[in-house]
């Protein structure tokens, strides 16, 4: 393969270049035309490695021959996936949602398939209308955070400081679900949140306002989450308009006078 072949981010160091360059020429003896891409994700295809950091790749075949698993070392880890695995999107809540923002924003150092891959890669990291109805509905993930702000906020009417703080943590996983599905994308994992935001911002939510806004929630500081209130609702208004339904304004008018505990004005 000659390197010319080989797409490599700016980013990335001369090192792992050639590191990536000699992976890249071994498979491709190895697999010839069933080699169809190579998908560069971690923290290296994201410009956040440390000289600790190991390197991610993908291997795409057309088909994966039996006995080549993946295989991990100091230096890569090498994942063989089907190319059909890829055009398959596992559904929020199933074992291999987890897996899908492994994709997000990474880069494609090899397409034989004339844009089939990338677009792949990219659906995997992408929620679709439909799905966000289905993650802020069907599985609740609005109405948890909900309830979890709800419950810290009690706490803190009720002078129940640790309670408080446990409830406000754990409200966190549900509004990142939530504010990232009324965005269009899979929630990222912990470490690239703060990159995420900072790179590729969410209109609504520039990183400058959320990420303060989940340290202070974090804090178990009832100010933020009620400040964090009025951004979600006004997501969900926008989102509702834009699908032309008013199911997630519905599920936070549904809470009632308990709404009042959300008023930015309202003290313990």
């Amino acid at each position: 393969m000659p390197t010319e072949d080989l797409s490599f981010p700016s980013h990335l160091s001369p090192e792992r270049r050639e590191l990536l360059t000699s992976v890249a020429q071994r498979v491709d003896r190895e697999h010839g035309d069933n080699l169809v891409g190579l998908v560069l994700t971690g923290s290296a295809g994201r410009g956040l490695a440390t000289e600790r950091s190991d390197v991610d790749l993908f291997v795409v075949l057309s088909t994966v021959p039996d006995g080549y698993v993946t295989s991990k070392s100091p230096a890569i880890d090498e994942v063989p996936m089907a190319l059909q695995e890829l055009d398959e999107v596992p559904v929020f809540g199933t074992d291999y949602w987890w897996y899908r923002w492994s994709f997000a924003w990474a880069p494609m150092l090899l397409d034989r398939t004339g844009g089939a891959l990338p677009d792949a890669v990219r659906r995997q990291a992408l929620v679709s209308p439909e799905e966000a109805d289905s993650i802020l509905i069907e599985h609740d993930r609005l109405d948890g955070w909900l309830n979890y702000a709800y419950r810290a906020l009690k706490s803190d009417r009720d002078g129940r400081d640790l309670e408080r703080r446990l409830d406000a943590t754990e409200s966190v996983p549900w509004l990142l679900d939530t504010v990232f599905s009324l965005a269009g994308r899979v929630r990222p994992y912990h470490k690239y949140l703060p990159w995420e935001l900072r790179e590729h911002p969410i209109e609504g939510w520039p990183a400058e306002v959320l990420l303060p806004l989940l340290t202070r929630t974090l804090d178990g500081d009832p100010s933020a989450i009620r400040e964090t209130f009025a951004l979600v609702r006004a997501q969900c208004e926008a989102f509702d308009a834009a699908r032309g339904h008013s199911r997630t304004v519905d599920m936070i008018e549904g809470w009632g006078v308990e709404l009042s505990y959300f008023e930015l004005h309202k003290s313990s």
